[in-house]
Parts: structure tokens; C-alpha cells; sequence
């Protein structure tokens, strides 16, 4: 598993400043003046960084953004990174300020002068966020993938180490979840998957595996369909935590997890299907926030499933026309076996209400283009049948800076989705194309039950950076998702 870069908390040592080889950052208000370890660096300097904060450059800086003074005249450092922060900064320019130093840093190693700024864990965040990079299937040795240290230097190392152990479960488990997506499906099959979610089970989480004799027999014959055609097993894996009240119930995580999409029959066009990788970001998502809950030890109780199949085209593969049972024991008209994320979910998310009578359900998949032609690659699609609910994670979304966007429910949409053979069919086509996956979702919960489903085709892996990753995976959501599960789900 790719690590996030190490963080090394140092007590306030001003004489180090002078002698430090590599890039030395600060932290430039401007309006409120130096602290006392970047009026040391300004003395050392010269009064460069009190000559730059009265420049026009620093004034049309925004807050998290980054100035290189190189070589500075009476330091040995390299380069005096100037960071224009205010003393008290939000969330949002913290981890700017962070990603910003992330991605200058280079081979050299980082002394940042953060003191007493309460943000710190946050500008902690942004460097390991941005500093991702998948090397698992390169042949150079491990040494040139070597990342430079980084030391932060604080007023309270004790306190500042506390507040640090939460935050790196969380980049943890957003790099756990982009080496998901980034693997290729010949390393990543249903088979890996299933183990590498099964090895979570040394963090504390409880892992069960149901295998498709398993999934027969409880009827799944809807998530059964879109496998048959591969000779990777689909599979079911259930992590557990367990960390709130004794016998209290969980909100339920559900992911797809079509490890490669083929389109199956309905064969997709061969440019860009190398892409289709990802087609199981949801189910790396779920994996993700599951291993945040138990490495922090989260005081709830959250239960995850991700639904893992191959969808590829073979003599036996699932044919456009045909008619599925799923596990509820609706029917399906399969129009076209390239709409088979949802047909994955329908079973798991049936399941997971079943077995689990879980609080709320919230559901994550790669589902629909459409999603990307309405938001394009900035917000998830957010449809759920509960305000509260939705408007909780909305909340969290935006205080993660991850895009989400509220998109429609309704029962108009419904006659897109009708089927004069089945109970419903699996596609209504290119209109509202986003929404109708969503309502024959809705059609697999329980009216009773506050459900979100998130289409997060757009943002799960994008071809230029974005504000926290490199361009590729971005493990978006489980920021989000843990945001959403401290603040409203922990006792």
C-alpha cells in the first residue's frame, strides 16, 4: 500500500532555522505581522520576507498560496517557501497552503515553521494529500521513489501529535482507496479485492466474505447476472465495525465494485476502456472509509458492503433482452448489460437493509456518464430521500472541499424505467440519465429508511490534478463520508 509521507512534530528549536538544508516554509499574514520562528527567519534573510509581505506580488497572492525565495542570503536552506496564511486560518486555505508545499517540495526535505497555528494538522494534511504517487508496477528500486521528510516545527509537539493521529488515518485511507482505483484489473481481481478488504480484519474491523454459491442462495440474481460472463467469482465482503453503542444500529456503506467494465455484451468503444479500472471506485471508497473508522478507533457503528464482479462479454455473459431476479424479488428487463452498476447495488443494498436494519444507507458507484455531463469532474451527484440526511452530508462535503451537488428524485422519471415483460428495466436510456438510475435504486429501499446514492462517475478518477491529488484516482468521498460519520453518527 502506497504510505502518505511522514510527518515528524519538532519542538520550537529557532537556532535550527539557520542551518536546516532543504526548503524552510513560513507563514505570512501580512496584516498581523511575523511570529517569533519567521521574524528569525527574516532576520536571517535580511528582512527579505518583511521587504516581499510590502510587495504587490504578496498582496495579490491568495490565502494558501505559495512564494519561493531561493537560495536566501544567511540560511543554509535551499529555498525560503513564504506561505501567505492568516494567524487563524479556515480548513480550506490550511490545506492549501499544504497541497501548495506538497507539490514544490520535491526530493528535498521540508522544515515548516508552523508555531502555535491551530490549523497545523490541516496544512499537515494537504502535504501528504498532494504527495501521492502509485509506483507499485514501476522497476526502478524503492529508493527512487523515496520521499523527502518533512518536519513541522510547533509551540506544542505533544498536543499537535495528538490532534495528527486522526488526520493521517484519514490521508491512510484516501491513498488505501486510490491504490484500489489506480490497480489494474489483472492485479485487482474480485479474488485480490476480496483479500486485501479481509486483511482490514488486523485493524479490528470484522470481514465476511459470500461466495456465489452463498449469493445463489440468497437470491442475488441480479448482482449474479452482470458476473456471469467472467471467470473471476462475484462476491459479497461485509466489513464491520463495531466502535458505538453494544447492539446499536449501523449506518450501512454500499459500493459497487465492478473491478473491469467491458460493457459486457453491450461492448463499449475501445478507446478510453482501459479507464474502466476504476468502475469500482464506490466499492473503494466504502474500503477506505472503513479503514479510517477502525484506525482511529471511531465510537460508531458502521457497516460496509461492496458488491465484486467482472462484467465481460462470453458465451455466457448476461445478454441484452434478458430478465433477472433479484434478491427483493422485483424483475429486471436488461436492456443493456452496460448499465450493470446498478444491478450490482439493487441486490447489496436489498441485503444490506435486511440483514443489518441499518439507521440510514448510503450508496457510492462510478454509475452513469450522465453524471459527468451534468456536473462535469467538480461534484458528485447527490440524490437521497431524506433532507436531513442529505443536507448533513452536503455539509460535510463542503467542509472536506470535496464537490457535491443535489440532483432530482421523482416519480415522473419512473416511466423511463418501465418494462412491458418485467417489473422494471435497467436502462431508460440516454434522458435523465443519471436520474433514472437513481429511481430504480430508490426501488431497492426500504421507504422507510433515509438513503443517499452517490454517482461519483466524475469525480472518482479525473485526467488533471485536482486540489488535493495528482491526476488519476483521487479517493474522494472518504473524507466526506468520515466528516459525515464523526459529526452526526459517533456517541
Amino acid at each position: 500500500m502506497t504510505q502518505p509521507s511522514e510527518i515528524t512534530f519538532l519542538a520550537n528549536d529557532l537556532d535550527q532555522i539557520a542551518t536546516f538544508e532543504g526548503r524552510i516554509a513560513v507563514f505570512l499574514s501580512g496584516a498581523d505581522g511575523l511570529d517569533l520562528a519567521a521574524r528569525r527567519a527574516n532576520r536571517l534573510s535580511q528582512g527579505a520576507i518583511d521587504r516581499f509581505a510590502q510587495s504587490k506580488t504578496f498582496d495579490e497572492m491568495k490565502p494558501g498560496q505559495v512564494f519561493s525565495l531561493n537560495f536566501p542570503s544567511g540560511m543554509a536552506a535551499e529555498a525560503l517557501d513564504i506561505v501567505k496564511l492568516p494567524r487563524r486560518p479556515e480548513c480550506e486555505p490550511a490545506r492549501a497552503a499544504g497541497v501548495a508545499l506538497g507539490k514544490i517540495r520535491g526530493s528535498q526535505a521540508v522544515l515548516v515553521l508552523a508555531g502555535n497555528n491551530p490549523k497545523t494538522s490541516d496544512i499537515a494534511l494537504g502535504i501528504m494529500l498532494r504527495g501521492y504517487n502509485f509506483n507499485d508496477h514501476k522497476t526502478a528500486t524503492d529508493s527512487d521513489f523515496d520521499v523527502a521528510a518533512t518536519y513541522v516545527m510547533v509551540s506544542n509537539t505533544e498536543e499537535q501529535e495528538a490532534a495528527f493521529h486522526a488526520v493521517r488515518a484519514v490521508a491512510e485511507a484516501v491513498f488505501f482507496t486510490r491504490d484500489l482505483v489506480t490497480e489494474p484489473a489483472n492485479v485487482l481481481t474480485t479474488t485480490e479485492f476480496a483479500d486485501r478488504l479481509v486483511a482490514l480484519g488486523d485493524l479490528g474491523l470484522k470481514v465476511e466474505v459470500l461466495e456465489e454459491d452463498k449469493l445463489a442462495e440468497l437470491g442475488m440474481g441480479s448482482l449474479l447476472c452482470v458476473g456471469q460472463g467472467s471467470a473471476s467469482p462475484s462476491k459479497v465482503v461485509v466489513m464491520k465495525w463495531d466502535g458505538g453503542i453494544e447492539g446499536a444500529s449501523p449506518l450501512a456503506l454500499v459500493g459497487k465494485g465492478v473491478v473491469f467494465d467491458t460493457g459486457g455484451i453491450s461492448l463499449k468503444p475501445a478507446g478510453g476502456m482501459e479507464d474502466m479500472t476504476m468502475d469500482m471506485g464506490g466499492a473503494g471508497v466504502v474500503a477506505g472509509v472503513m479503514q479510517a473508522l477502525a484506525a482511529r478507533k471511531a465510537k460508531a457503528n458502521v457497516v460496509g458492503l461492496v458488491g465484486l464482479v467482472e462484467n465481460m462479454p462470453s458465451s455466457t455473459a448476461t445478454r441484452p433482452g434478458d430478465v433477472v431476479r433479484s434478491m427483493k424479488g422485483d424483475t429486471i428487463e436488461v436492456i443493456n448489460t452496460d448499465a450493470e452498476g446498478r444491478l450490482v447495488l439493487a441486490d447489496v443494498l436489498w441485503y444490506a437493509q435486511t440483514r443489518f436494519a441499518p439507521v440510514a444507507v448510503i450508496d457510492l458507484a462510478t454509475l452513469t456518464g450522465a453524471a459527468i455531463v451534468a456536473l462535469g469532474h467538480e461534484n458528485a451527484a447527490v440524490f437521497s430521500n431524506d433532507d436531513t440526511l442529505c443536507q448533513n452530508f452536503l455539509d460535510a462535503a463542503a467542509s472536506e472541499g470535496e464537490g457535491a451537488w443535489r440532483m432530482p428524485l421523482g416519480r415522473a422519471y419512473d416511466k423511463l424505467i418501465k418494462s412491458p415483460i418485467a417489473d422494471m428495466k435497467n436502462t431508460g436510456g440516454r434522458p435523465a440519465g443519471s436520474v433514472t438510475a437513481a429511481q430504480f435504486l430508490q426501488r431497492f429501499v426500504r421507504s422507510e429508511t433515509p438513503w443517499i446514492h452517490l454517482d461519483i462517475a466524475g469525480v472518482a478518477y479525473i485526467k488533471s490534478e485536482s486540489t488535493y491529488s495528482p491526476k488519476g484516482a483521487t479517493g474522494w468521498g472518504v473524507m466526506s463520508l468520515n466528516r459525515l460519520i464523526a459529526d452526526r453518527f459517533e456517541v
